[in-house]
């Protein structure tokens, strides 16, 4: 297998194309893949539409669709021509989406038919060309919800009818305007460029907890230099399956849940449904995925909703849970393996912090678990590590070609805020230079915000969000984090955040109601609440016997609707802290 000749995605598709064109590249579960080749090809006729339609180098295109193979071959189209993609997350209420249309001055938007209402009412300075993903079809902003299901039906929606199309065009742009240039080999269209590593490749609008969407400006460089980079934690190659759940439109899963595995050859799997445990069981046993991406409140959900209770769900279970738990996680551990179709070797979790008891059970269990810590301002990897090498409560070691320290330690514990320099760090938030320079250092480290330490061997260890701290009455440190990991551990919690006020801790949790009521569903209601009042005093106290006297919490209050979220699925905390 030869190297990249340079870091840029043109380059990626090109070479895997070559590698590998007769392997399968993407498909729906259960569908019939098209190979790499027919990738190459389909991106050459999407990059065909889109210059005849006047998109060139430079230009910028939306993608704002739920994760297919068709966003796949959007990206690679628009990026190898040397244009700019403009991921949207599907989530982002229609004024976040109208803003970043508007702030990005796209020129053209390429959007799924259910999400087609997020754009349409939006006020444009200039209305940009929209493009319909199922299809790749141009349609106007007013066409009316039948055209668009007629269109989506009308013969293009299988893969073997886009190729069709994808070939049509490609060919007529060759004849046209290309032949000398691509004619007789897999190149793809570069607009009349030569496409750089320093180009930009992708603006990619944050989902943040502060309620305010940032776009990180991305280069070729920055986003393939990562992906090639992971091949020090984990490998990927020809034959194996993955099972992508998480949206493409997120650094995490479009770097190491597209572009990773398209650069070795693996075969993406993608559902046309939410992946609800209803739908994702039989997808799973139908592609017995090899490798999985993932954020933690998936498989806390698991842990809790499906595996804790059948270990703890009598007096006797749970007096055998405590003197018999690694024994009993591993036994739990073959089960779960079995369940995500016995074949995986790899379930990649980041995104967010895990809670810590969800992880010794992935330890004990010995679940091919692989962790990492980044953000989308750096590609979004700096630091992880494989199945092999995970250590508790580690997000691992840097990844190679990136750079990290602790800047201004404290002198007992090691822990200050965590500092990158690498290819993957971003180039700036876009036309946001003010905030651009707030987040580098003077000579070069980029702030990532974040409060952590090294231990021994070099293995960083997050406590929080440096912003998140909170400051004790004799200027002790408190990560709220840590509590609510603690929290968490209660099977009757499936949300909490723990914040500061009128200098009291204050933990606002919200509980499985379904738990609750299956347990005491029969008392009246005035004793029900007692009983929740009980459940959250006890929780408290379970906490606060396992900490310092200043890190106490002094009140818990009840979340009877779930936290409001991001796309990302982090909670809003701004909305809940006075």
């Amino acid at each position: 297998m030869y190297p990249l000749s340079t870091y840029t995605l043109t380059a990626v598709l090109e070479r895997s194309a070559d590698l590998f064109p007769d392997q399968p590249a993407l498909s729906n579960a259960g569908g019939t893949p098209i190979t790499y080749k027919e990738f190459a090809t389909a991106v050459q006729g999407l990059q065909g539409l889109l210059v005849e339609h006047g998109i060139n180098a430079g230009d910028k295109v939306a993608i704002l669709s739920e994760s297919t193979p068709n966003w796949g071959i959007a990206y690679f189209a628009i990026t190898a021509m040397g244009a700019i993609a403009v991921p949207i997350l599907p989530d982002f209420h229609p004024d976040a989406v109208h803003h970043i249309i508007r702030h990005s001055e796209v020129s053209a938007v390429i959007v799924s038919q259910k999400l087609f209402n997020k754009v349409e009412d939006g006020q444009y300075d200039e209305l940009p060309i929209l493009f319909l993903m199922e299809t790749f079809s141009p349609v106007a902003f007013d066409e009316e919800p039948q055209k668009l299901k007629e269109l989506k039906k009308a013969g293009l929606r299988e893969f073997r009818s886009l190729l069709d199309k994808a070939r049509d065009l490609t060919q007529k742009f060759i004849e046209r305007e290309h032949a000398e240039k691509i004619k007789g080999s897999v190149s793809l269209f570069s607009a009349g460029n030569t496409v750089s590593q320093d180009d930009v490749a992708a603006i990619i609008y944050t989902s943040g907890t502060t309620g305010h969407s940032k776009g990180v400006v991305l280069t070729h460089g920055n986003i393939v230099s990562n992906a090639y980079a992971v091949r020090s934690i984990v490998e990927v190659g020809p034959g194996d399956r993955l099972l992508s759940i998480l949206p493409l439109s997120h650094t995490y899963e479009c770097t190491l849940g597209l572009i990773l595995p398209i650069m070795n050859g693996a075969h993406i799997n993608y559902m046309d449904k939410p992946p609800t445990a209803r739908a994702l069981l039989p997808a799973m046993a139908l592609v017995k995925p090899t490798v999985m991406l993932s954020v933690p409140l998936v498989i806390e959900k698991i842990f809790k909703a499906a595996i804790l209770p059948k270990l703890t769900s009598s007096w006797a279970k749970r007096l055998l849970y405590k003197a018999a738990r690694p024994k009993l996680h591993a036994l739990a551990g073959k089960k779960l393996l079995e369940t995500f179709g016995g074949s995986l070797r790899v379930f990649c979790i980041g995104g967010a912090a895990i809670a810590p008891e969800v992880e010794r059970f992935l330890k004990e269990a010995n679940f091919p678990y692989a962790i990492g810590y980044g953000l989308t301002e750096t590609s979004p990897l700096l630091a992880g590590t494989g199945p092999a090498q995970t250590r508790l409560y580690s997000t691992g070691y840097k990844l190679e070609g990136v750079e990290l320290k602790i800047d201004n330690p404290h002198p007992e514990t090691g822990e200050g805020e965590i500092l990158a320099k690498g290819p993957c760090v971003m180039q700036e938030y876009y036309k946001a230079p003010e905030i651009t320079k707030s987040v580098f250092t003077d000579d070069g480290w980029f702030r990532t915000g974040d409060l952590g330490k090294f231990d021994s061997d070099d293995f960083l260890y997050i406590r929080g969000r440096l912003k998140n701290v909170i400051v004790g009455p004799s200027g002790e440190n408190i990560y709220p984090e840590e509590l609510e990991g603690m929290i968490m551990q209660s099977p009757w919690v499936l949300e909490t955040i723990v914040y500061e006020q009128d200098r009291k801790l204050i933990a606002r949790i919200h509980l499985d109601r379904s738990k609750v009521d299956d347990e005491f569903g029969s008392l009246h209601a005035s004793k029900l609440e007692e009983k929740v009042l009980k459940l959250l005093e006890e929780i408290r106290s379970t906490v606060n016997n396992k900490v310092a006297g200043f890190s106490r919490i002094m009140k818990v209050t009840e979340q009877t609707e779930p936290f409001e979220k991001t796309p990302t699925q982090k909670i809003k905390r701004y909305l809940y802290i006075n």
